[in-house]
C-alpha cells in the first residue's frame, strides 16, 4: 500500500490568481481601515465665498476742514429719546428716498428748525448740500442724508423709508467743516479737537434709529518741533580785511596804523612812511639807481721769474 501524499489538480485559472494573492493581501494589511493614504487629496465640499471687507467711501469730499474744536456732549447726560415718527404729508413712492424732493420735506419735517428753513430762500452764509445716498440700515435700500448748512454750524439729518412713509433716524448739529464717512452701514462723523486731533463719533443703526456706538480721538499730523539753535562752531564768523578795524592801544588812546612791511631785497624808496589817515597806506617808489663813481681798471698781473 502506497503512503505518497495526495495531491490535488489545480486549473489554469486558479494557477493564474495565485502569484497575485499575496500582493493583495500584503496592501490590505499596510492600509489603516477608514484612513486615506499619506498625501491623498479629499473633497470636503464647496468651499465658502469670501466677503470682501466694507470700503471707506466719503460724504461730501469737496467739503473744507474746520479749525476749531466743538465740546463733546457726555453720554450720560443725553435723556432718552422718544421714537422717531414719520414726517406727516410726506409720501415715499415705492420705498424709494432717492426720489423725495429735499425743498418740500424740509418744509414739513417738524424736526427742522425755521433757521435752517432759511435755506430754502436767499440766506447769507446758508447752503442746502446735494442729498447722499447710503445704505445704513443694511437692508439693501438706501438711505437719504441731507446736509443744511447755517452760518456757524451743519445739521445733517438721515432719513430711511419705512413702508411708504418717511422716517428721520438721525439727527445732528456739527461745524462747518466736518468730516464723514461711511463704512459698510456704519457712518463716521469727525471734528478737529486740537491741531494736531480730531474726534470720531461711529453711528450704527440698533433697529430703531443711528445711535452712538463708538468715540475715538486720534492725530491727524504731526508735531511742530522746535528748530535746532546752531551751536557756537556753526555759526558763520565775518572777516575783517586788515587795517580796517582799531588796533587795541594799553590806556585807551587812539589806534595806530600799521605800517605795511617791505618786501626784501626791494630797495628803500624816499620818503618812505605811513599815511596819516588811519586805513591807507602809501604804495612804494622804485628808486632810480645810482650813477657810478669811477671807472673799473684791471689789475696788473704778477711778473713770473724764469
Amino acid at each position: 500500500m502506497s503512503t505518497a501524499p495526495r495531491r490535488t489538480a489545480v486549473g489554469p485559472r486558479a494557477a493564474r490568481l495565485l502569484p497575485v494573492l499575496p500582493v493583495l493581501l500584503a496592501a490590505a494589511l499596510a492600509l489603516p481601515v477608514g484612513c486615506a493614504a499619506p498625501g491623498e487629496l479629499r473633497d470636503h465640499g464647496a468651499v465658502a465665498p469670501a466677503t470682501p471687507s466694507p470700503a471707506s467711501v466719503p460724504l461730501w469730499p469737496g467739503a473744507a476742514t474746520a479749525p476749531s474744536p466743538t465740546p463733546l456732549e457726555p453720554a450720560a447726560s443725553r435723556s432718552p429719546e422718544a421714537p422717531p415718527q414719520p414726517v406727516p404729508d410726506l409720501t415715499v413712492v415705492g420705498q424709494d428716498v432717492t426720489a423725495v424732493d429735499v425743498r418740500t420735506l424740509l418744509t414739513k419735517d417738524p424736526g427742522v428748525t425755521q433757521d435752517e428753513r432759511r435755506v430754502l430762500e436767499p440766506c447769507p452764509g446758508c447752503e442746502l448740500r446735494a442729498p447722499e445716498y447710503r445704505d445704513l440700515t443694511g437692508d439693501g435700500r438706501p438711505e437719504l442724508l441731507l446736509a443744511v448748512g447755517l452760518a456757524d454750524a451743519v445739521v445733517l439729518h438721515v432719513y430711511t423709508a419705512a413702508g411708504d412713509r418717511l422716517l428721520p433716524i438721525h439727527r445732528v448739529s456739527l461745524l462747518t467743516g466736518f468730516g464723514a464717512k461711511t463704512v459698510g452701514t456704519d457712518l463716521w462723523l469727525y471734528e478737529p479737537t486740537t491741531a494736531s486731533s480730531r474726534t470720531g463719533r461711529l453711528y450704527r443703526w440698533d433697529g430703531v434709529r443711528l445711535a452712538l456706538a463708538d468715540q475715538k480721538v486720534e492725530g491727524i499730523g504731526p508735531t511742530s518741533e522746535p528748530e535746532p539753535t546752531p551751536s557756537a562752531a556753526e555759526k558763520p564768523t565775518v572777516e575783517k580785511p586788515p587795517g580796517t578795524g582799531p588796533t587795541a592801544v594799553t590806556g585807551g588812546g587812539p589806534a595806530k596804523p600799521v605800517a605795511p612791511s617791505r618786501p626784501s631785497g626791494a630797495p628803500p624808496s624816499a620818503g618812505a612812511g605811513s599815511d596819516p589817515a588811519v586805513g591807507k597806506q602809501p604804495q612804494p617808489t622804485p628808486a632810480r639807481p645810482a650813477p657810478p663813481t669811477a671807472t673799473p681798471t684791471a689789475a696788473p698781473l704778477p711778473e713770473t721769474k724764469p
